[in-house]
């Protein structure tokens, strides 16, 4: 279940950013009450995923899939490109995190 809250921070995260990048520094309401909220929404998971998971595990692996996720919707959505060190640097963030949670004992199976 930690695994499944985490994603929802995560996704909440990923929300929030992509809406304060759409806030124009918080001179857009929607964008803006939209950025607060998912920011709300993302720390109260994280909060309750770190009841279980360790900070280190629970924060490196939110950051990392967040970096990629936002990496991904600000291609698509704010059109801004990725050139292949940062692609390169997105993959070696997701093996990272998939060496956290396949074979790291700091991680809760």
């Amino acid at each position: 279940m930690h695994w499944f809250l985490l994603a929802i921070a995560i996704l909440f995260e990923t929300i929030g950013t992509a809406a304060l990048k759409a806030s124009h520094g918080f001179t857009r309401l929607g964008p803006s009450a939209l950025s607060l909220g998912a920011y709300a929404v993302a720390f109260w998971f994280l909060a309750l995923v770190l009841k279980v998971v360790p900070v280190g595990v629970a924060y490196a692996i939110w950051s990392g899939a967040g970096i990629c996720l936002i990496a991904v919707i600000a291609a698509l959505f704010f059109g801004q490109r990725l050139d292949l060190p940062a692609v390169l640097g997105m993959v070696l963030i997701v093996a990272g995190i998939l060496v956290i949670n396949l074979f790291s004992n700091a991680a809760p199976h």
